[in-house]
């Protein structure tokens, strides 16, 4: 079972253009849980925090 999107998946859930963007949009999410004092992976979001602020974008089918 996977924990964590790395930036080339936020990518495409998100449907972006860079993966510039997406590292810059995991950081803000990793700062908002890094506020409420948990421990991040740099560069991953976990996936049930980015679902929880996306809601309205399906989970990967190989979750």
């Amino acid at each position: 079972m996977k924990h964590f999107y790395n930036s080339k998946e936020v990518m495409e859930l998100l449907t972006l253009n860079s993966s510039r963007t997406a590292l810059s949009r995991i950081k803000a999410l990793n700062e908002e849980l890094i506020e409420k004092g948990y421990w991040i992976e740099r560069g991953k979001v976990p996936i049930q925090y980015f679902h929880e602020k996306y809601p309205y974008i399906e989970r990967k089918k190989d979750e």
